[in-house]
């Protein structure tokens, strides 16, 4: 049997999912609750492939190859995998400046990461 996951949303990667289906049901209800189903479904599967997603192409032009990515175009789902956990760092429109993007949320989300492991004594 293989290895499984803990899923873990970050609470900016969260409130991104929130902000994007709002934003996406204010014009049409019915195509939001889809896109949440079809991301929260692409998610979900992490939890057994957790390195399905390509890392983040971005950051391996640097050498950084801890953080991976799904995309349920034109959405960007950037997570990092860490022992038994998964963490679903960000979630935006791929058409924003990702540059940006990625570097306001990891340097938040390094602080996400780094509470989540002393609570479980990993770090």
């Amino acid at each position: 049997m293989k290895k499984r996951f803990k899923i873990n949303w970050s609470e900016q990667a969260a409130l991104d999912l929130e902000r994007l289906i709002t934003y996406i049901a204010s014009e049409n209800p019915k195509t939001a609750g889809q896109i949440l189903k079809k991301i929260e479904t692409e998610v979900s599967q992490l939890d057994y492939l957790s390195f399905r997603g390509r890392i983040v192409p971005e950051f391996e032009e640097q050498g950084f190859l801890l953080f991976r990515e799904l995309i349920v175009a034109p959405w960007r789902i950037v997570y990092r995998v860490s022992f038994e956990h998964i963490y679903i760092l960000v979630a935006f429109d791929s058409r924003k400046n990702v540059d940006d993007v990625l570097l306001e949320r990891f340097l938040k989300n390094d602080k996400f990461i780094a509470e989540q492991s002393r609570r479980r004594g990993n770090g």
